[in-house]
């Protein structure tokens, strides 16, 4: 599997790989099976899919590198952001489609490599971390295809949503 660099997302010996998105729908068969394929090649890959997503995680044999959440909450959310480590390198891009064949083949939508350093960590360390740092409103994907609620365990609750509200934009000057 290829990242949107062109670069090979499959690991060599001894690289780490790994892949967080957050869309608000995956659909389409050819992006699913890129994903089990990374999966097997042993790539770690959290999802955090707001609406419908027809990928099965967990599956022994296919996509059992796969997490996926869904959070719903106060607000309806429209940002994708990826998030690739490769070996090393890392990549962040911001866009506009979800991965579906109705935007990936038949519309005009972009992505966009973040290069300025302070987005990219604020993306990754600050957006990205929230949403997989939820314990409220998240729920996680099973293989059978029913969602359970991420409970706290003996973390203290933490609402991703609820978490940016009041909250000065790091990026702010």
């Amino acid at each position: 599997m290829r990242s949107l660099t062109g670069k090979s997302a499959t690991p060599a010996a001894g690289e780490q790989a790994y892949i967080l998105a957050k869309i608000n729908r995956l659909a389409d068969k050819q992006m699913i099976e890129k994903l089990y394929e990374a999966s097997n090649a042993g790539v770690k890959i959290d999802l955090i899919v707001r609406g419908i997503c027809m990928l099965r995680p967990g599956v022994p044999g296919l996509s059992e590198n796969i997490t996926v959440r869904n959070i719903i909450g106060r607000f309806l959310e429209h940002s994708r952001v990826f998030y690739f480590a490769n070996g090393g390198d890392e990549d962040v891009y911001i866009g506009s489609a979800d991965w579906m064949a109705r935007n990936l083949k038949h519309r005009i939508e972009v992505v966009a490599p973040v290069s300025d350093l302070p987005l990219k960590n604020y993306l990754k360390n600050v957006l990205l971390s929230a949403y997989l740092r939820d314990n409220v409103k998240a729920r996680e994907l099973r293989p059978d295809g029913s969602y359970a609620p991420v409970s706290p365990a003996n973390e203290q609750p933490f609402c991703s949503q609820t978490s940016f509200i009041g909250q000065p934009s790091a990026l702010a000057n």
